[in-house]
């Protein structure tokens, strides 16, 4: 089962998102439900969001869908940049590239930590 949490810094106008675990289905329906309450509260062309992902683990494809549908979120709402933060992980980091590319989100750097 997958976690997150969602902290809006508004000095540095950054959406801090905690990722954890391995997202289901209903864990993804959460977690966009969570996401459109949360950026609904600020402008979110005027911030980063940057998604931790170093506790997250490699998606099933079924959970794929759901990926791509936070990634157009991202894109939809305006953000400077894309922030993904993730342990060394070749699979994981090449998952989110690919999702990346084939959701078309350009403003997006992955950091390896």
């Amino acid at each position: 089962m997958g976690s997150f949490k969602f902290a809006t810094d508004t000095t540095a106008k950054v959406l801090n998102v905690q990722v954890e675990g391995t997202m289901s289905e209903e864990d993804a329906i959460r977690f966009i439900t969570e996401y459109n309450e949360t950026v609904s509260k600020f402008q979110p062309t005027e911030y980063e969001i940057d998604l931790d992902c170093t506790q997250l683990n490699v998606s099933s494809p079924d959970v794929l869908p759901m990926l791509e549908q936070c990634y157009l979120l991202y894109q939809q709402s305006g953000f400077k940049k894309v922030i993904f933060t993730i342990e060394k992980s070749p699979v994981l980091k090449m998952q989110l590239s690919r999702v990346a590319r084939t959701t078309k989100l350009e403003n997006y750097e992955i950091r390896e930590v």
